[in-house]
């Protein structure tokens, strides 16, 4: 018994004769005929009463007739079903991102998805640099963006994007200014922002590490006035006037400050400090067609992000085959 001799056998009882079915079908009546015979000695019940006038169901056959529509019916959603999945992927995507990028990407991220694929979900699990990498390693997310982690275990990492860090702060004595070079984009020596009054987050954060780093390799000490765990109450100083900070090029688009004109941002040089951002996904089994989607859009997002001047990046050049897409 198959999908076509079902068929055949409706097609049958529905034209009330063989014949009248063979034309329908565009099938010669005897292999018609064969076919329905072949089926009652698979179910091994005769279906149907043939006489001049046609042919008529047996009772077995008007069983067969209603369970065969919902089993064609039930066959048809299913190809549906996956022809749909196919074109438009549908499921739940999970996104571990560095917090300071929530607001940057996800919004516009989320909305992308939701109006091209609205059967797919996105969560995002946003936090410290080394949250998202443990929520990959615990398989909590699908996806990942890592800051400085070029690689990691069990996981295909892929360039995403270069971004430098800042000095700044309120600069109402104009200290930082004085230091600056002038020029389009103000820069500022490294060794001259270490003597700034800095603000600061403690050691065990990516940022602070960077800068600890740089200053142990070119013998410089950093002027730290305010040391605090809290990204929002370093914010909170620094828009305060206690000091300047070192903060990367993503987390000053929203600054509510940047249009006073005691605001100071340049680009620390001398050595360049920089953050470079990669996006991840399980080398364990297949991604599902929803999660490389995401992932292909999530890089388009930064390109188109960056292009538009709404972060100060370098998006990394096209890999031949991107983490969720060709």
């Amino acid at each position: 018994m198959d999908l076509r001799s079902l068929r055949y056998f409706i097609a049958v009882l529905e034209a009330g004769s063989l014949s009248k079915a063979a034309a329908m079908l565009y099938v010669a009546q005897p292999a018609l005929t064969a076919q329905i015979k072949k089926l009652e000695q698979d179910l091994g019940a005769r279906l149907l009463e043939r006489s001049h006038a046609g042919v008529t169901p047996t009772p077995a056959g008007t069983q067969l007739y209603q369970d065969a529509r919902r089993l064609l019916s039930d066959a048809a959603a299913i190809r549906e079903r996956l022809q749909r999945s196919a074109d438009s992927p549908e499921g739940s995507v999970t996104i571990a991102i560095p917090f300071l990028l929530v607001t940057l990407l996800m919004g516009r991220l989320i909305e992308r998805v939701r109006d091209a694929y609205p059967r797919i979900r996105i969560f995002v699990l946003d936090g410290l640099s080394l949250r998202v990498q443990k929520a990959m390693l615990d398989g909590r997310a699908d996806i990942g963006v890592l800051v400085d982690t070029p690689r990691l275990e069990g996981m295909r990492c892929e360039p995403l994007a270069t971004e430098a860090l800042y000095l700044a702060g309120l600069d109402k004595d104009g200290a930082a200014r004085a230091l600056a070079e002038d020029g389009p984009e103000p820069r500022i020596a490294f060794r001259d922002a270490a003597r700034l009054p800095l603000v600061l987050q403690s050691r065990r954060y990516a940022i602070r590490q960077s800068v600890e780093n740089a200053a142990a390799e070119h013998g410089i000490t950093l002027n730290v006035v305010h040391e605090q765990d809290s990204a929002r109450v370093i914010r909170s100083l620094y828009l305060a006037g206690a000091g300047y900070t070192f903060t990367p090029a993503c987390a000053l688009h929203d600054v509510p400050v940047q249009h006073d004109p005691d605001w100071f941002r340049a680009r620390v040089g001398a050595p360049d400090i920089l953050r470079h951002y990669s996006v991840a996904m399980p080398l364990r089994g297949e991604p599902t067609p929803a999660s490389r989607l995401v992932a292909r859009m999530l890089r388009e997002e930064v390109r188109n992000t960056i292009a538009e001047g709404a972060w100060d990046a370098e998006p990394a050049p096209l890999a031949r085959t991107e983490p969720g897409g060709a």
